[in-house]
């Protein structure tokens, strides 16, 4: 919990602010980065890159540190680099902007209330709102309220003031940063992936396209036991504050998921899953940040009552036209049939694949054919693993080590340099679907993959 004293009395979102300690912090950075490699001149090759691997971790600690005592976009576009970063960033940066998240503080409630009032009015009379809230994060807090007229609980998801407004400077500032520090490849698919954080952060702002969002994916799941997504309360929605009903349940990594029986786990994993094929298949559109903070789970009594997947957050939507769809569906049913042929085939008609020299792409198609094993079957794949598919189907997240795998595949691929910054889409898609596997991990379940991409085969 945050003592009172540890909170912040007010935002530094003035832009002048921000920018002197940013502009303080790469030009440190700048400089020690210089003087590292200045003194590595007479040294072995190996003294070399371990004085150089050791300058970019402290640089990176630096910036984030920095980056840390700042609130609202830019921390948040530093965790969404944390995030997708691993395809295009230095190991060492991502891990230290991976410590972003538990950098938080919290605003005091007086700023708070002063900001509600604000944005609420004489309606914020109707509430009785916590002043500690229950949750933290870089554009935002959330308070627990309760309506007086009739004890619903509630939520109140504020928006601190001035992180809008702050969004695209942020951005300005992050891309100089690490352009300062010459530690990212400066290349067209950057600025494209930077443009793309650019929109993702503005759509996260936008309250009206939360709360529209949540109540699409409410109403494509209502008559689905297995989920529950919060109902949307406008009376107290304004342009900074998203309200919506209080759910109770438990996190996916607290130890009584553990306790579950086997079979409760494999279904709490299937559920997490359909919706990432459903997502792909049918709805056309994707939650994007596999954040297990976006999840809970409301435990049944393993008889009558199910257990349930409470869906929390739905700022993070992206759409995606039907082309990017379609080549999506391909890859995943050339892993369903494990076939290399296809796999290769399904690589074409969007940038990122064309530009890859034909020769290579049998090489690639090894890599994806890896990505979707938990789809493959013991009759179509010699290469599963002994042990981690069982007589129905059911996958072994936990004992496959997938991601360690494919990540060790993508880097000893011909194709490897393509990866470097792979088109935008794709990091969402991989993104999603790691997060996915690590869900399965973490609960241990087994699942079976196969049977949910039959239906839309």
């Amino acid at each position: 919990m945050t003592h009172q004293n540890d909170k912040l009395k007010n935002l530094k979102t003035s832009s002048m602010d921000r920018r002197l300690s940013i502009a303080k912090a790469s030009l440190l950075a700048g400089t020690r980065w210089a003087t590292a490699n200045a003194g590595s001149f007479f040294a072995s090759d190996e003294e070399k890159e371990k004085k150089r691997k050791k300058a970019m971790t402290d640089q990176a600690n630096y910036l984030v540190s920095e980056i840390g005592k700042l609130k609202g976009s830019i921390v948040k576009i530093g965790q969404m680099m944390a995030l997708y970063g691993e395809h295009f960033l230095p190991e060492e940066i991502t891990q230290a902007l991976n410590t972003l998240n538990n950098q938080t503080v919290a605003l005091a409630w007086p700023a708070i209330k002063a900001h509600l009032q604000d944005q609420l009015g004489s309606k914020l009379d109707q509430l009785t709102i916590d002043h500690e809230p229950i949750g933290t994060a870089s554009l935002a807090q959330v308070h627990r309220a309760v309506r007086k007229s009739d004890g619903q609980e509630l939520v109140l998801k504020i928006q601190y003031p001035g992180v809008a407004d702050a969004i695209d400077s942020d951005m300005s500032l992050f891309k100089n940063m690490l352009k300062l520090t010459r530690m990212v490849p400066q290349t067209r698919e950057f600025d494209q992936w930077f443009d793309e954080v650019r929109d993702m952060m503005h759509r996260e702002v936008n309250y009206s396209i939360e709360a529209a969002t949540t109540q699409r994916f409410a109403e494509r799941l209502k008559d689905d036991p297995r989920y529950i997504v919060p109902q949307i309360v406008d009376e107290f929605c304004a342009p900074q504050v998203l309200c919506m009903t209080f759910e109770r349940g438990v996190p996916i990594n607290s130890p009584v998921m553990l306790s579950l029986p086997q079979e409760r786990r494999n279904r709490l994993g299937e559920a997490s899953l359909e919706i990432a094929v459903r997502e792909i298949f049918e709805w056309g559109e994707m939650q994007t940040d596999p954040n297990f903070g976006n999840y809970l789970v409301r435990l049944g009594n393993g008889a009558d009552i199910a257990d349930k997947i409470i869906l929390l957050d739905f700022g993070a939507i992206r759409q995606f036209d039907e082309h990017l769809l379609s080549v999506a569906r391909n890859l995943i049913q050339a892993g369903y049939n494990h076939d290399s042929t296809a796999m290769v085939e399904a690589m074409t008609g969007y940038e990122f694949f064309d530009s890859i020299p034909q020769s290579i792409k049998p090489d690639m198609a090894k890599v994806f054919l890896l990505a979707t094993e938990a789809f493959s079957s013991k009759e179509n794949n010699p290469d599963l693993p002994p042990d981690v598919m069982d007589d129905q189907e059911r996958y072994d997240w936990k004992k496959s080590q997938l991601h360690a795998r494919v990540m060790q595949q993508a880097s000893r691929s011909m194709a490897s340099r393509y990866f470097s910054v792979p088109p935008k889409e794709f990091m969402f898609i991989s993104r999603k679907f790691i997060g996915a596997y690590t869900f399965m991990t973490v609960i241990n379940a087994k699942t079976n993959v196969r049977k949910m991409i039959r239906d839309h085969l």
